[in-house]
């Protein structure tokens, strides 16, 4: 994990998304908490990252998903060289246990 961005405000904020049941309530916090903007783009680098996994191209990601190529590519370094963050959540997304 990186230290730096570590603060008791994070902490809070991942304490209050942990407590979240269910779709709904991520959509009522999620949309408080954040812009249109900021989820969909939230959104479509999870969508880049799941695609990367599935082994697809930047082009048939960037033509999907209407992402760039430097987010395909930054999400494509995270997954590559991040904090597996990516990875395990696709991999719960799944079903996989790791």
């Amino acid at each position: 994990m990186n230290d730096r961005m570590k603060s008791e405000e994070m902490d809070h904020l991942f304490e209050a998304v942990l407590m979240l049941e269910n779709k709904e309530e991520c959509y009522r916090f999620f949309m408080d908490l954040c812009t249109i903007n900021e989820l969909q783009s939230m959104a479509q680098r999870y969508e880049v990252a799941q695609m990367l996994s599935d082994k697809k191209t930047y082009t048939e990601i960037a033509k999907q998903t209407g992402a760039s190529t430097a987010t395909i590519s930054r999400v494509n370094r995270s997954l590559n060289y991040g904090s597996d963050g990516y990875r395990l959540a696709i991999d719960r997304v799944n079903g996989k246990n790791e």
